[in-house]
Protein backbone atom coordinates (compact mmCIF):
# COMPACT_ATOMS: atom_id res chain seq x y z
CA UNK A 1 0.00 0.00 0.00
CA UNK A 2 1.44 3.34 -1.05
CA UNK A 3 -0.23 6.25 0.71
CA UNK A 4 0.55 9.24 2.86
CA UNK A 5 -1.55 9.36 6.01
CA UNK A 6 -2.61 12.94 6.38
CA UNK A 7 -4.30 13.87 9.64
CA UNK A 8 -7.24 16.13 10.26
CA UNK A 9 -6.62 19.15 12.52
CA UNK A 10 -8.68 17.53 15.31
CA UNK A 11 -6.93 15.99 18.29
CA UNK A 12 -6.05 12.33 17.84
CA UNK A 13 -8.16 9.67 19.56
CA UNK A 14 -7.05 6.06 19.57
CA UNK A 15 -10.47 4.68 20.51
CA UNK A 16 -13.96 5.79 19.48
CA UNK A 17 -16.05 6.74 22.50
CA UNK A 18 -19.60 7.93 23.04
CA UNK A 19 -18.27 11.36 24.03
CA UNK A 20 -16.38 11.66 20.75
CA UNK A 21 -19.39 10.61 18.67
CA UNK A 22 -21.78 12.98 20.42
CA UNK A 23 -19.36 15.91 20.22
CA UNK A 24 -18.81 15.48 16.48
CA UNK A 25 -22.46 15.01 15.58
CA UNK A 26 -24.33 17.08 18.16
CA UNK A 27 -26.65 14.13 18.79
CA UNK A 28 -27.60 13.16 22.34
CA UNK A 29 -28.27 9.48 21.57
CA UNK A 30 -25.91 7.30 19.51
CA UNK A 31 -28.93 5.67 17.87
CA UNK A 32 -29.88 9.05 16.39
CA UNK A 33 -26.65 9.36 14.36
CA UNK A 34 -27.19 8.79 10.62
CA UNK A 35 -24.02 10.25 9.10
CA UNK A 36 -20.57 10.14 10.64
CA UNK A 37 -17.17 11.41 9.47
CA UNK A 38 -14.13 10.32 11.52
CA UNK A 39 -11.46 10.90 8.90
CA UNK A 40 -7.79 11.10 9.88
CA UNK A 41 -8.17 11.01 13.67
CA UNK A 42 -5.57 8.31 14.35
CA UNK A 43 -8.26 5.81 15.38
CA UNK A 44 -7.03 2.30 16.27
CA UNK A 45 -10.12 0.85 17.96
CA UNK A 46 -13.72 1.31 16.82
CA UNK A 47 -14.98 1.14 20.39
CA UNK A 48 -18.72 1.82 20.73
CA UNK A 49 -19.40 2.69 17.10
CA UNK A 50 -21.53 -0.46 16.85
CA UNK A 51 -24.13 1.26 19.03
CA UNK A 52 -24.93 3.67 16.18
CA UNK A 53 -27.36 1.09 14.83
CA UNK A 54 -29.13 3.55 12.50
CA UNK A 55 -25.93 4.79 10.87
CA UNK A 56 -26.23 5.05 7.08
CA UNK A 57 -22.97 6.67 5.97
CA UNK A 58 -19.59 6.28 7.67
CA UNK A 59 -16.16 7.70 6.78
CA UNK A 60 -13.24 6.10 8.67
CA UNK A 61 -10.57 6.88 6.08
CA UNK A 62 -6.97 7.77 6.98
CA UNK A 63 -6.87 5.99 10.34
CA UNK A 64 -5.11 2.91 11.79
CA UNK A 65 -8.08 0.55 12.05
CA UNK A 66 -7.38 -3.20 11.90
CA UNK A 67 -10.43 -4.83 13.53
CA UNK A 68 -13.84 -4.23 11.92
CA UNK A 69 -15.78 -6.33 14.45
CA UNK A 70 -17.91 -3.46 15.85
CA UNK A 71 -19.26 -2.69 12.36
CA UNK A 72 -21.16 -6.01 12.22
CA UNK A 73 -24.18 -4.46 13.97
CA UNK A 74 -24.56 -1.63 11.43
CA UNK A 75 -27.18 -3.30 9.26
CA UNK A 76 -28.49 -0.03 7.79
CA UNK A 77 -25.06 1.16 6.66
CA UNK A 78 -25.11 1.94 2.91
CA UNK A 79 -21.88 3.91 2.34
CA UNK A 80 -18.62 2.94 4.05
CA UNK A 81 -15.19 4.50 3.45
CA UNK A 82 -12.34 2.51 5.02
CA UNK A 83 -9.57 3.74 2.72
CA UNK A 84 -6.02 4.18 4.05
CA UNK A 85 -6.21 1.98 7.15
CA UNK A 86 -4.50 -1.32 8.08
CA UNK A 87 -7.29 -3.77 7.33
CA UNK A 88 -6.68 -7.34 6.16
CA UNK A 89 -9.88 -9.07 7.36
CA UNK A 90 -13.28 -7.71 6.26
CA UNK A 91 -15.36 -10.66 7.49
CA UNK A 92 -17.52 -8.50 9.86
CA UNK A 93 -18.91 -6.62 6.84
CA UNK A 94 -20.88 -9.75 5.95
CA UNK A 95 -23.61 -8.51 8.32
CA UNK A 96 -23.90 -5.05 6.73
CA UNK A 97 -26.72 -6.24 4.49
CA UNK A 98 -27.65 -2.77 3.24
CA UNK A 99 -24.14 -1.87 2.05
CA UNK A 100 -24.06 -0.32 -1.43
CA UNK A 101 -20.79 1.59 -1.64
CA UNK A 102 -17.55 0.23 -0.12
CA UNK A 103 -14.09 1.85 -0.31
CA UNK A 104 -11.22 -0.38 0.87
CA UNK A 105 -8.39 1.24 -1.11
CA UNK A 106 -5.11 1.62 0.73
CA UNK A 107 -5.28 -1.41 3.05
CA UNK A 108 -3.52 -4.80 3.22
CA UNK A 109 -6.08 -7.12 1.65
CA UNK A 110 -3.94 -9.84 0.08
CA UNK A 111 -6.27 -12.03 -1.99
CA UNK A 112 -9.63 -12.17 -3.73
CA UNK A 113 -10.60 -14.97 -1.31
CA UNK A 114 -10.77 -12.27 1.37
CA UNK A 115 -13.68 -10.75 -0.56
CA UNK A 116 -15.90 -13.85 -0.43
CA UNK A 117 -17.66 -12.56 2.68
CA UNK A 118 -19.15 -9.76 0.54
CA UNK A 119 -20.92 -12.13 -1.85
CA UNK A 120 -24.05 -12.19 0.29
CA UNK A 121 -24.45 -8.40 0.11
CA UNK A 122 -27.08 -8.18 -2.63
CA UNK A 123 -27.18 -4.37 -2.70
CA UNK A 124 -23.44 -3.87 -3.12
CA UNK A 125 -22.82 -2.03 -6.41
CA UNK A 126 -19.64 -0.01 -5.89
CA UNK A 127 -16.35 -1.54 -4.69
CA UNK A 128 -13.00 0.24 -4.56
CA UNK A 129 -9.76 -1.55 -3.74
CA UNK A 130 -7.50 0.78 -5.69
CA UNK A 131 -7.50 4.57 -6.02
CA UNK A 132 -4.93 5.88 -8.49
CA UNK A 133 -5.74 9.49 -7.65
CA UNK A 134 -4.26 9.14 -4.15
CA UNK A 135 -1.97 6.18 -4.95
CA UNK A 136 -3.94 3.88 -2.63
CA UNK A 137 -3.96 0.15 -3.36
CA UNK A 138 -3.99 -3.34 -1.82
CA UNK A 139 -1.62 -6.30 -2.35
CA UNK A 140 -4.41 -8.16 -4.18
CA UNK A 141 -4.39 -5.49 -6.90
CA UNK A 142 -0.89 -6.51 -8.02
CA UNK A 143 -2.25 -9.66 -9.65
CA UNK A 144 -2.64 -9.38 -13.43
CA UNK A 145 -6.00 -11.17 -13.21
CA UNK A 146 -7.27 -9.12 -10.26
CA UNK A 147 -9.86 -7.05 -12.14
CA UNK A 148 -11.24 -9.99 -14.15
CA UNK A 149 -11.55 -12.17 -11.04
CA UNK A 150 -13.36 -9.48 -9.02
CA UNK A 151 -15.80 -8.78 -11.86
CA UNK A 152 -16.53 -12.49 -12.13
CA UNK A 153 -17.09 -12.72 -8.38
CA UNK A 154 -19.44 -9.73 -8.37
CA UNK A 155 -21.32 -9.79 -11.70
CA UNK A 156 -23.90 -7.29 -10.44
CA UNK A 157 -21.60 -4.46 -9.34
CA UNK A 158 -21.77 -1.26 -11.40
CA UNK A 159 -18.49 0.41 -10.41
CA UNK A 160 -15.08 -1.11 -9.68
CA UNK A 161 -12.18 1.11 -8.54
CA UNK A 162 -14.04 4.20 -9.67
CA UNK A 163 -14.73 2.90 -13.20
CA UNK A 164 -18.29 2.16 -14.25
CA UNK A 165 -18.47 -1.38 -15.64
CA UNK A 166 -22.20 -1.73 -16.40
CA UNK A 167 -25.16 0.54 -16.93
CA UNK A 168 -25.37 4.02 -18.41
CA UNK A 169 -21.98 5.64 -18.89
CA UNK A 170 -19.95 2.42 -18.94
CA UNK A 171 -19.02 2.93 -22.61
CA UNK A 172 -17.78 6.45 -21.82
CA UNK A 173 -15.69 5.16 -18.92
CA UNK A 174 -14.10 2.57 -21.20
CA UNK A 175 -13.43 5.18 -23.89
CA UNK A 176 -11.77 7.49 -21.36
CA UNK A 177 -9.69 4.58 -20.09
CA UNK A 178 -8.55 3.72 -23.64
CA UNK A 179 -7.62 7.36 -24.28
CA UNK A 180 -5.72 7.49 -20.99
CA UNK A 181 -3.73 4.36 -21.88
CA UNK A 182 -2.93 5.78 -25.32
CA UNK A 183 -1.67 9.00 -23.75
CA UNK A 184 0.43 7.05 -21.26
CA UNK A 185 1.99 5.10 -24.13
CA UNK A 186 2.92 8.37 -25.81
CA UNK A 187 4.52 9.70 -22.65
CA UNK A 188 7.48 7.34 -22.93
CA UNK A 189 10.42 7.32 -25.30
CA UNK A 190 12.94 4.48 -25.32
CA UNK A 191 11.44 3.26 -22.04
CA UNK A 192 11.97 6.60 -20.31
CA UNK A 193 9.22 8.93 -19.10
CA UNK A 194 9.33 12.18 -21.04
CA UNK A 195 9.38 15.26 -18.83
CA UNK A 196 6.13 17.15 -19.16
CA UNK A 197 6.07 20.91 -19.72
CA UNK A 198 4.37 23.15 -17.19
CA UNK A 199 0.74 23.78 -18.14
CA UNK A 200 -1.19 26.92 -17.31
CA UNK A 201 -4.57 26.45 -15.62
CA UNK A 202 -7.70 26.81 -17.76
CA UNK A 203 -9.39 29.15 -15.30
CA UNK A 204 -8.39 31.46 -12.49
CA UNK A 205 -7.31 30.01 -9.16
CA UNK A 206 -10.27 29.27 -6.89
CA UNK A 207 -12.74 29.04 -9.79
CA UNK A 208 -13.77 25.50 -8.88
CA UNK A 209 -13.89 26.04 -5.13
CA UNK A 210 -17.18 25.07 -3.45
CA UNK A 211 -18.33 26.28 -0.05
CA UNK A 212 -18.04 23.46 2.44
CA UNK A 213 -21.02 22.13 4.36
CA UNK A 214 -21.57 20.10 7.51
CA UNK A 215 -24.00 17.87 5.64
CA UNK A 216 -22.32 14.47 5.25
CA UNK A 217 -23.96 13.78 1.88
CA UNK A 218 -22.70 17.07 0.45
CA UNK A 219 -19.27 16.39 1.94
CA UNK A 220 -19.10 13.03 0.14
CA UNK A 221 -20.25 14.60 -3.13
CA UNK A 222 -17.65 17.34 -2.70
CA UNK A 223 -14.88 14.74 -2.24
CA UNK A 224 -15.94 12.72 -5.29
CA UNK A 225 -16.15 15.88 -7.41
CA UNK A 226 -12.64 16.92 -6.39
CA UNK A 227 -11.33 13.43 -7.16
CA UNK A 228 -12.76 13.67 -10.69
CA UNK A 229 -11.29 17.15 -11.14
CA UNK A 230 -7.88 15.89 -10.03
CA UNK A 231 -8.00 13.02 -12.53
CA UNK A 232 -9.09 15.44 -15.29
CA UNK A 233 -6.14 17.72 -14.56
CA UNK A 234 -3.71 14.80 -14.74
CA UNK A 235 -5.28 13.65 -18.00
CA UNK A 236 -5.10 17.18 -19.43
CA UNK A 237 -1.41 17.49 -18.58
CA UNK A 238 -0.61 14.23 -20.34
CA UNK A 239 -2.76 15.13 -23.34
CA UNK A 240 -1.12 18.56 -23.69
CA UNK A 241 2.32 16.98 -23.65
CA UNK A 242 1.46 14.30 -26.23
CA UNK A 243 -0.10 16.90 -28.54
CA UNK A 244 3.02 19.05 -28.25
CA UNK A 245 5.30 16.12 -29.04
CA UNK A 246 3.15 15.11 -32.01
CA UNK A 247 3.21 18.65 -33.44
CA UNK A 248 6.99 18.78 -33.15
CA UNK A 249 7.30 15.40 -34.88
CA UNK A 250 5.03 16.45 -37.74
CA UNK A 251 6.90 19.72 -38.12
CA UNK A 252 10.20 17.90 -38.52
CA UNK A 253 8.75 15.56 -41.15
CA UNK A 254 7.54 18.52 -43.25
CA UNK A 255 10.97 20.17 -43.40
CA UNK A 256 12.65 19.72 -46.84
CA UNK A 257 15.63 17.44 -46.96
CA UNK A 258 18.98 19.13 -47.55
CA UNK A 259 21.75 17.46 -49.49
CA UNK A 260 25.42 18.31 -49.28
CA UNK A 261 27.00 19.29 -52.60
Amino acid sequence: MDCKREKEPDAECEKITAVLLKSRTGEFDLESILFLKLRGLGVHELGCIGECVNLERLDLSLNNVTNLGPLASLRLLSVLNLSANRISNIEPLRSCENLQNLNLAGNIISSTESLHCLLSLKKLENIRLRDNTYNYSNPVCRSASYRAVVLEMFPNIKVLDGERVVGRGSELYQLCKDIDETIKAGSYKNGQLIERPDCKPWVEEGYWEIKRSNNAIIEEAYKQFNDVLHECRLLNNRATHVISQTEKSMSLKKQPKQYAI
